[in-house]
Protein backbone atom coordinates (compact mmCIF):
# COMPACT_ATOMS: atom_id res chain seq x y z
CA UNK A 1 0.00 0.00 0.00
CA UNK A 2 1.33 3.43 -1.09
CA UNK A 3 1.99 5.81 1.82
CA UNK A 4 -0.85 8.36 0.53
CA UNK A 5 -3.72 5.38 0.57
CA UNK A 6 -2.54 4.68 4.49
CA UNK A 7 -3.97 8.15 5.60
CA UNK A 8 -7.59 8.20 6.08
CA UNK A 9 -9.81 10.67 7.63
CA UNK A 10 -11.38 9.62 11.17
CA UNK A 11 -14.82 8.49 9.60
CA UNK A 12 -13.12 5.91 7.50
CA UNK A 13 -10.44 4.73 9.78
CA UNK A 14 -13.75 4.11 11.74
CA UNK A 15 -14.70 1.81 9.56
CA UNK A 16 -11.61 0.10 8.43
CA UNK A 17 -10.53 -0.66 12.27
CA UNK A 18 -14.17 -2.29 13.26
CA UNK A 19 -13.35 -4.62 9.98
CA UNK A 20 -10.02 -5.22 11.72
CA UNK A 21 -11.17 -6.24 14.85
CA UNK A 22 -14.17 -8.01 13.49
CA UNK A 23 -11.10 -10.37 12.31
CA UNK A 24 -9.51 -10.59 15.89
CA UNK A 25 -7.22 -8.24 15.32
CA UNK A 26 -5.53 -6.21 17.82
CA UNK A 27 -5.15 -2.74 17.30
CA UNK A 28 -2.31 -0.17 18.33
CA UNK A 29 -2.15 3.73 18.47
CA UNK A 30 0.51 6.06 18.25
CA UNK A 31 0.14 9.78 18.20
CA UNK A 32 2.76 12.86 17.84
CA UNK A 33 3.83 15.68 15.70
CA UNK A 34 6.57 14.26 14.17
CA UNK A 35 7.24 17.31 12.56
CA UNK A 36 10.90 16.30 11.60
CA UNK A 37 11.03 13.01 10.94
CA UNK A 38 14.38 11.03 12.86
CA UNK A 39 15.30 7.85 14.12
CA UNK A 40 13.58 8.31 17.16
CA UNK A 41 9.92 8.56 15.61
CA UNK A 42 11.17 5.33 13.27
CA UNK A 43 12.11 3.50 16.60
CA UNK A 44 9.17 4.69 18.44
CA UNK A 45 6.66 3.51 15.66
CA UNK A 46 8.04 -0.33 14.88
CA UNK A 47 8.26 -0.68 19.21
CA UNK A 48 4.45 0.33 19.05
CA UNK A 49 3.61 -2.05 16.32
CA UNK A 50 5.15 -4.81 18.10
CA UNK A 51 2.61 -4.34 20.38
CA UNK A 52 -0.23 -5.32 18.30
CA UNK A 53 -1.05 -6.20 14.46
CA UNK A 54 -2.48 -2.99 13.32
CA UNK A 55 -1.01 0.62 13.91
CA UNK A 56 -2.09 3.86 13.62
CA UNK A 57 -0.90 7.05 14.24
CA UNK A 58 -2.28 10.20 15.03
CA UNK A 59 -0.77 13.29 13.43
CA UNK A 60 -1.61 16.94 15.22
CA UNK A 61 -2.54 18.72 12.68
CA UNK A 62 -0.57 21.79 12.17
CA UNK A 63 -2.83 24.25 14.51
CA UNK A 64 -2.72 21.40 17.04
CA UNK A 65 1.25 21.67 16.66
CA UNK A 66 1.54 25.06 16.62
CA UNK A 67 -0.17 25.53 20.23
CA UNK A 68 2.02 22.55 21.55
CA UNK A 69 5.07 23.65 19.94
CA UNK A 70 4.86 27.64 19.48
CA UNK A 71 5.99 29.77 17.07
CA UNK A 72 7.43 28.42 14.17
CA UNK A 73 5.97 25.29 14.23
CA UNK A 74 5.14 22.63 12.27
CA UNK A 75 8.57 23.08 10.13
CA UNK A 76 6.57 20.42 7.63
CA UNK A 77 2.76 21.01 6.67
CA UNK A 78 0.66 18.02 7.82
CA UNK A 79 -0.35 16.21 5.03
CA UNK A 80 3.99 16.13 4.12
CA UNK A 81 4.08 14.62 7.77
CA UNK A 82 1.44 11.76 7.49
CA UNK A 83 3.07 10.76 4.27
CA UNK A 84 6.13 10.43 5.64
CA UNK A 85 5.02 8.63 8.59
CA UNK A 86 2.75 6.63 6.43
CA UNK A 87 5.50 5.71 4.21
CA UNK A 88 7.10 3.72 7.10
CA UNK A 89 6.61 -0.10 6.84
CA UNK A 90 5.40 -0.49 10.87
CA UNK A 91 2.72 2.22 9.98
CA UNK A 92 -0.97 0.76 8.66
CA UNK A 93 -3.16 4.24 8.74
CA UNK A 94 -2.27 7.56 9.81
CA UNK A 95 -4.75 10.36 10.54
CA UNK A 96 -4.76 14.02 11.00
CA UNK A 97 -6.22 15.39 14.44
CA UNK A 98 -6.81 19.00 15.28
CA UNK A 99 -7.00 18.34 19.28
CA UNK A 100 -3.88 18.78 21.66
CA UNK A 101 -4.48 15.25 22.72
CA UNK A 102 -6.21 11.72 21.51
CA UNK A 103 -9.06 11.51 24.13
CA UNK A 104 -11.34 11.67 21.77
CA UNK A 105 -9.45 8.54 19.25
CA UNK A 106 -9.14 6.72 22.38
CA UNK A 107 -13.19 6.83 22.55
CA UNK A 108 -13.65 6.65 18.79
CA UNK A 109 -11.19 4.16 18.01
CA UNK A 110 -10.99 1.97 21.24
CA UNK A 111 -7.90 1.02 20.45
CA UNK A 112 -6.10 -2.32 22.47
CA UNK A 113 -3.19 -0.62 23.40
CA UNK A 114 -2.68 3.14 23.66
CA UNK A 115 1.62 3.27 22.20
CA UNK A 116 3.80 6.38 24.04
CA UNK A 117 6.86 7.30 23.84
CA UNK A 118 9.64 6.89 26.59
CA UNK A 119 9.61 10.45 26.83
CA UNK A 120 6.60 9.66 28.87
CA UNK A 121 5.91 7.45 32.04
CA UNK A 122 2.80 5.51 33.07
CA UNK A 123 2.02 8.56 35.53
CA UNK A 124 2.38 11.23 32.55
CA UNK A 125 0.60 9.63 29.29
CA UNK A 126 -2.23 12.57 29.25
CA UNK A 127 -4.43 9.97 27.90
CA UNK A 128 -3.76 7.65 31.09
CA UNK A 129 -7.34 8.17 32.75
CA UNK A 130 -9.53 8.08 29.37
CA UNK A 131 -7.84 4.54 28.63
CA UNK A 132 -8.16 3.24 31.66
CA UNK A 133 -11.66 4.07 31.81
CA UNK A 134 -11.96 2.13 28.08
CA UNK A 135 -10.19 -1.01 29.19
CA UNK A 136 -7.28 0.25 26.56
CA UNK A 137 -3.64 -0.80 27.63
CA UNK A 138 -0.92 1.98 27.71
CA UNK A 139 2.59 0.75 26.88
CA UNK A 140 5.80 3.38 26.63
CA UNK A 141 7.81 1.92 24.14
CA UNK A 142 10.65 2.67 22.00
CA UNK A 143 14.25 3.74 22.43
CA UNK A 144 15.50 6.25 25.16
CA UNK A 145 14.65 9.41 24.80
CA UNK A 146 18.11 10.76 22.70
CA UNK A 147 16.64 12.58 20.09
CA UNK A 148 14.31 15.58 19.35
CA UNK A 149 12.55 17.68 16.70
CA UNK A 150 13.59 20.39 19.08
CA UNK A 151 17.24 19.82 19.23
CA UNK A 152 17.64 18.77 15.58
CA UNK A 153 16.18 22.03 14.75
CA UNK A 154 18.29 23.76 16.86
CA UNK A 155 21.18 21.84 15.58
CA UNK A 156 20.59 22.71 11.71
CA UNK A 157 19.90 26.09 12.57
CA UNK A 158 23.32 26.55 14.80
CA UNK A 159 25.04 24.99 11.44
CA UNK A 160 23.44 27.09 8.82
CA UNK A 161 24.47 30.46 10.82
CA UNK A 162 28.09 30.41 11.24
Amino acid sequence: MNARAKILTRPELTCRIAEQKAKGQKIVLANGCFDVLHAGHARYLQAAKNEGDVLIVAINSDASTRKLKGAGRPVMAEADRAELVGALGAVNYVVIFDELDVRALLRELRPDVHAKGTDYTAETVPERDEAASLGIRVAIVGDPKEHSTRGLIERVRRSSHG
